[in-house]
């Protein structure tokens, strides 16, 4: 949970709500109850804590420490696919060590976020019998904290991330190749987010290659992938999905993994719309269904 300050070439917005907690939680508050384990500032707004607990997600796991919250700043260029990070500031998230509480323990669901690895792998050690978990990361524990990843990525069901950071962690420019040598190394199921070209999910059943909804307008691309992956992640939650499909009835897990995808590339398609979390904390249910009627059809064979 964080505050970003953004730049694009849409506009500027200054000390906004952002981080993976708020874009992940809200998105998959739209299929399933939520619980987060965060840490926040004495500065982070208790109103949005409220609003969030008004969405049916449980806020009670989220720290109040003395001092500042995280607060990243960032820039785009035309290029919407890559941010250029300014600053970062971590503040109490510096010291963050996340214990659980007995309901947290209890979850069948668990999205690791991109934090250390080492600190995704002492949430795993606490978690007690989920049915699926999935991970997300980046260039820079990549490259920090390669094997610390990897011990974490063998314990994990579904990896997301985009396509730079795919190449970066398997030393492959070849997607194909990359998804498998990630595969190898735990995950059975891979995506790899490819911003306004969509996503691709590699299974062992095959590649669905999912296109991004047209947006008329991209203001503020921040947060997209988090809102993908918790649109993803509360499907697979609310169709009952667990890692025993894979075995006991495959066909359903990839067809039921299939349109998860492509709740996940509505859901960024809203974010992108706004700053912040702006677009998702208006958006209606009525809207999310019509979007998703509207990219089906738009993939359909006449």
């Amino acid at each position: 949970m964080a505050f970003d300050t953004i730049e694009t070439p849409a506009g500027k917005a200054g000390s906004v709500l952002g981080g993976s907690v708020n874009y992940f939680s809200t998105a998959a508050s739209f299929y399933t109850t939520v619980q987060i384990v965060a840490v926040v500032g004495d500065d982070f707004p208790k109103t949005h804590l409220e609003w969030l607990s008004r969405r049916g997600i449980d806020v009670t796991g989220v720290q109040i420490a003395p001092g500042k919250t995280f607060h990243w700043v960032g820039t785009y260029d035309h290029n919407l696919n890559e941010a250029k990070t300014l600053s970062t500031a971590l503040n109490v998230f510096a010291e963050f060590d996340p214990k659980l509480k007995e309901q947290h323990r209890k979850a069948s669901y668990v999205f690791l976020a991109n934090i250390d690895p080492t600190l995704q792998k002492s949430v795993l050690n606490q978690v007690e019998n989920a049915q699926l978990v999935a991970c997300d990361s980046m260039n820079f524990w990549i490259t920090s904290k390669l094997e610390e990843l990897k011990e974490t990525l063998a314990r994990v069901d579904i990896l997301s991330v985009n396509e730079g950071e795919a190449y970066l962690l398997s030393g492959d420019k070849n997607i194909i190749r990359a998804a498998k040598y990630i595969r190898n190394l735990g995950p059975k199921v891979v995506i790899i987010k490819r911003g306004e070209y969509g996503a691709m999910l590699f299974t062992e059943l095959g590649t669905f290659i999912a296109p991004a909804f047209p947006v008329e307008k991209v203001v503020d691309p921040t947060g997209a992938g988090d809102s993908f992956a918790g649109a993803f992640l509360g499907y697979l939650a609310r169709a009952g999905a667990t890692r025993d499909w894979i075995k006991n009835d495959s066909e359903k897990w990839e067809q039921t993994l299939r349109r998860a995808v492509l709740a996940g590339c509505v859901m960024a398609s809203f974010t992108v719309e706004d700053f912040s979390l702006h677009r998702l904390m208006e958006l209606s249910q009525e809207e999310l269904t019509e979007r998703s009627e509207q990219l089906l059809k738009m993939i359909k064979l006449v």
